[in-house]
């Protein structure tokens, strides 16, 4: 970890990469959000990079505020994976015809389901809570509620840009199943709702950047935005769990001789705010790319599309909040990559995993994105690696 003291700010900024490597904007980001007046602690992932308002990796603490762009536009936005009795010797030679049993259960992109999908849906899914959390969207923004039936319809998709759902195989040859979503565009909506209010409030107006606009506590606005931000991230918890019951119906009627069994899901967010306390003081911590990694908290740090990922376990260091890097971070941005490579790249660098590789998806491409090893190495005080996971299919949205 660096420290890097910035002139009028209240905070040192806390860094897991070499502040030499962080691209100007994201620089400037980090500087901004360490001179608001409510902020307590600002830790820096080594996949930072530039954001709306925060950057993308970054872990902000303030106390009686909050920041709605420092959680991001997709609230709640995360990871579930889940090890399975498979192994690599179960897969079948060609992998399309699972990639495409894959696409047909979890909608992508813009496609949600024809009918809504729940917990009861599903042998042995916990339903409990599921009509409490709908009844509750009756106190969601009046600004968004119109959108209740597309927001019903979304539950258990994937989405698009880089999200994804993957068949992994770790170090013991082991089969995974992974998947990375959010809140679909129902917590988008509410998202961009509240930095719309943010921006207007008195307090806000001699910002240094508008888009990091916050709401204090003991307000109306602050209160109404908790209720959207929580309910939402429930919405994305959901979201993922029934995703994984889709995702593992598929792969019991693949491999139906095998009788596939799973172990207890792991499942992280990495866009969200969670109440904790530091030193003394009761904080509001967003996590804005970035996982919580208390000691013996398992999480998921995700490489691109043709590198891997891994499990991991928090060692619970305060100093980065008790917090890791969410992913291999992009390093450029998705109008560079698309400019720089070609589908031919993409080819090659997706060799061996079972996933598209048209112009659709070249802003995907792994060489947009840090290698995942190094920001794994940089952050060895903050998790332990427990596996080491390699996709073989890959369904992007």
């Amino acid at each position: 970890m660096s420290y890097v003291e910035v002139p009028g700010a209240k905070v040192p900024i806390r860094m897991w990469t070499d502040p030499a490597t962080v691209e100007d904007s994201a620089m400037r980001q980090l500087q901004n959000v360490a001179t608001l007046p409510w902020i307590k602690g600002l830790a820096v992932m080594p996949d930072v990079h530039f954001g709306k308002g925060a950057t993308v990796g970054s872990v902000i603490a303030m106390q009686g505020a909050v920041c709605p762009a420092a959680v991001g536009v997709d609230i709640g936005c995360g990871m579930s994976a889940v090890r399975t009795s498979l192994t690599a010797n179960d897969l079948p030679g060609d992998l399309s015809r699972l990639r495409s049993k894959i696409e047909e259960a979890i909608p992508v992109g813009r496609a949600m389901h024809d009918d809504p999908v729940g917990p009861g849906g599903f042998h042995g899914m916990a339903t409990a809570g599921w009509e409490e959390f709908w009844g509750r969207f009756e106190g969601v923004a009046e600004a968004v509620k119109f959108r209740e039936e597309r927001a019903v319809k979304q539950m258990g998709t994937l989405g698009s840009g880089n999200h994804f759902a993957e068949v992994c195989i770790d170090m013991s040859d082991s089969v995974w199943l992974m998947l990375h979503s959010g809140s679909r565009n129902i917590g988008k909506e509410l998202a961009d709702h509240h930095i719309g209010v943010a921006q207007q409030l008195p307090h806000n107006q001699g910002l240094v950047d508008r888009d990091l606009a916050v709401f204090v506590a003991d307000t109306p606005q602050m209160a109404a935005y908790r209720n959207d931000l929580f309910w939402a991230q429930e919405y994305a918890k959901y979201n993922r769990a029934i995703m994984m019951a889709l995702f593992k119906d598929v792969i019991r009627k693949e491999f139906k001789k095998a009788k596939p069994m799973f172990e207890q899901e792991i499942s992280c967010h990495h866009n969200y705010v969670s109440e904790e306390r530091y030193d003394g003081m009761d904080l509001l911590v967003t996590r804005k790319g970035a996982i919580r990694a208390g000691s013996g908290d398992y999480g998921i740090i995700p490489g691109s599309m043709g590198t891997g990922s891994y499990i991991v376990k928090g060692l619970g260091n305060e100093a980065s909040f008790n917090s890791a890097s969410h992913g291999a971070g992009r390093r450029m941005s998705r109008g560079a990559a698309k400019r720089r490579f070609s589908t031919k790249d993409l080819e090659e660098q997706t060799r061996g995993v079972e996933c598209r590789k048209d112009s659709g998806v070249v802003d995907e491409i792994p060489g947009a994105y840090k290698p995942i090893e190094q920001v794994i190495d940089q952050q060895r005080d903050l998790v332990q690696v427990v596996a080491k996971l390699k996709q073989v299919v890959c369904v992007k949205g």
